[in-house]
Formats: structure tokens, C-alpha cells, sequence
């Protein structure tokens, strides 16, 4: 058994340096620091993530699950009044073990009252540009920002709406094999995945935003034909490090959403677990007009590092 860790020194103060540059960012810019539980009665809705499920004696017998993602309770907070937040916190998901992945890693999550996406999307520029100079002093880099259907639309030839027949078709002859009796929107997400991701620039830092309505996840949707969502990731290269929302507040539409989720998790993964009612009574109490946005930190530490894989940005990595 390994006892060293797994990153080195070097790039362990490295991380120290950006966590410092994380916290002078939003101090300078009056956003308050919050902790909330790691641990819930309820687990994640999302299909393509998997809670990790914990036995706590002291709290019953019901299972409980670490969180995936501090969102719900942050909102909850913004919905009390707390104005601007961010958390740097321990998140956990089953499933995901890789080069660019662990059950285990840090997530950077804030939220800005009365913002939108766009305005958003500039603050995490500023944020990765000032916390990566902290890493890298001199460092410079360049960012653009496409919608989703352009970025599409430059790979394939088609827009999202397009027959699904189509976009399976355009993709075979690109070599990409898709599966039969996938539905629209596993169709886009392997194009996504291998066609128009690997199409970045990887020296730059690209913005994809106004993502299919069908893929709003907590995202309110944009009026137009056809409508979108107000929704954006953020890319280095191939790798996704950020992913952020014009946030949804309308409680109704959110438990129609989840409902639906957790459908299609009954379908393919046989089960589906509790709601998180707390967090939909905190929307229908009423949870400000906000933006909000989650980012990957060890995968930030990684490029900063020029290591070619996220365990390398880790004081201990699992499967070692």
C-alpha cells in the first residue's frame, strides 16, 4: 500500500497559493464564505451522477447520501437572505474513477444575487485568471464563448433540433459509434462528448452557453424559438471545468423536472431516491433572482500544474 501522497510538494503549494487567490477574490468582492452539511436524507435526482449512500446509527435507519454538490443547501441559505455566497467543500460521486475523475474532490460553488449567466461567465474568467496567476505568476491565456447550437453546428453540420436519425447518421460518418435506441438527448450529449468538445482550442478557455432546453437542468429557460437554456459550461481544452446557471426558481417547474429525472433513473438504473423537499421548500418560500455557478478546484490545480491528470492535484488520491 502507498503511503506518500500523491501530488508533490511543489504543486501542493501550488494549491495553498489558489485556495489563498480563492478567498482574497471574493473577500475583495464582499461575497461571504459559508459551510453546509456533507451529508442528506436526500440524494441526487440527475441520472448521469450517482450519490454515494452513508449508515449514520445516531439518525435511523433511513439511508442517507454525501453530497454531491452543495448546491440545494446553499440555496436554501440564498433563500433566507443570505446575499451573495460562495463554499469550497468535499463533494462525492459514485461511478466516477479516471483520468480526470475521483469519488472524492473539491468543488468551488458561488452565487450572485440578481445576476445572469452572462455577467457570470465574465466573474469566472476573472476568478480562473486570478487564482491561476497565482499558481503560474505571468501566466496568460485567452477565452471565447460559443452557444451551444453554433459549436454543433461547426462539427456536424446540423443544429440540435435536427431529427435524431440525422445527428446519429452525421456522427457514424464522422467514426463515432452510436448505439441504437438512444434518446435525443444522448445522441447530442455523445456528440458533445467526442465531437465538439475535441473541437476546442486547448490553449484557450471556452465558454459554451444557451445549451438545449431539454438539458436546462436548474436552469431557468430563455424566451425565444426554440427556447434555450440559461446555462453555460466552461472548457480547457477538452476538459470541462465549470458549470453554471441562470438559476431556476419556480418550485413547481423544478419538482416537474426532478420528477421526470428520477423516472428516467427508475428506467435505466432501476431506482430512484428521495427528494430533497427542504430544498423545494426553499424555492417555493421564494429564492432570489440569482446566477450560480459550480468548479471543478482540482482540475483547475491540475492545469496550473501542467499535470495531465486531476489525482496529481490531490494531497491522496483514490485507487492508488
Amino acid at each position: 500500500m502507498q503511503y506518500r501522497q500523491a501530488a508533490s510538494l511543489a504543486t501542493l503549494r501550488q494549491r495553498a497559493a489558489m485556495l489563498a487567490a480563492v478567498r482574497a477574490f471574493f473577500a475583495q468582492r464582499g461575497v461571504l464564505e459559508v459551510e453546509t452539511p456533507a451529508l442528506s436524507s436526500a440524494g441526487v435526482t440527475d441520472p448521469a451522477i450517482e450519490s454515494v449512500a452513508a449508515t449514520v446509527m445516531s439518525l435511523g435507519s433511513a439511508p442517507h447520501y454525501l453530497q454531491t454538490s452543495p448546491e440545494f443547501a446553499m440555496k436554501r441559505l440564498l433563500a433566507a437572505g443570505s446575499g451573495d455566497i460562495y463554499q469550497l467543500c468535499r463533494v462525492f460521486r459514485d461511478d466516477e474513477l479516471g483520468r480526470w475523475h475521483q469519488p472524492e474532490f473539491t468543488m468551488l460553488e458561488w452565487y450572485r444575487i440578481g445576476w445572469d449567466e452572462q455577467k457570470l461567465m465574465t466573474e469566472v474568467e476573472d476568478l480562473v485568471g486570478v487564482v491561476r496567476a497565482a499558481a503560474e505568476p505571468g501566466a496568460a491565456f485567452r477565452s471565447v464563448r460559443v452557444r451551444y447550437a453554433e459549436a454543433l453546428q461547426a462539427v456536424l453540420g446540423v443544429r440540435p433540433d435536427a431529427a435524431t436519425a440525422e445527428l446519429a447518421r452525421r456522427l457514424a460518418a464522422q467514426g463515432i459509434d452510436v448505439p441504437g435506441g438512444l434518446e435525443h438527448d444522448a445522441v447530442l450529449d455523445l456528440a458533445f462528448a467526442t465531437r465538439v468538445v475535441a473541437s476546442f482550442d486547448p490553449a484557450a478557455l471556452t465558454f459554451v452557453y444557451d445549451y438545449p432546453a431539454s438539458q436546462a437542468a436548474l436552469a431557468r429557460l430563455k424566451p425565444g424559438s426554440p427556447a434555450v437554456a440559461a446555462r453555460f459550461e466552461l472548457f480547457s481544452g477538452g476538459i470541462e471545468l465549470a458549470n453554471g446557471f441562470h438559476e431556476l426558481t419556480d418550485a413547481r417547474e423544478q419538482r416537474r423536472r426532478f420528477e421526470a429525472e428520477r423516472a428516467r433513473r427508475m428506467r435505466e438504473r432501476g431506482r430512484a431516491l428521495p427528494l430533497d423537499e427542504a430544498f423545494l421548500a426553499a424555492l417555493d418560500a421564494g429564492l432570489p433572482d440569482c446566477a450560480g455557478v459550480a468548479l471543478g478546484f482540482d482540475r483547475l490545480v491540475a492545469l496550473a500544474a501542467k499535470h495531465s491528470d486531476v489525482a496529481s492535484a490531490m494531497s491522496f488520491a483514490h485507487g492508488d
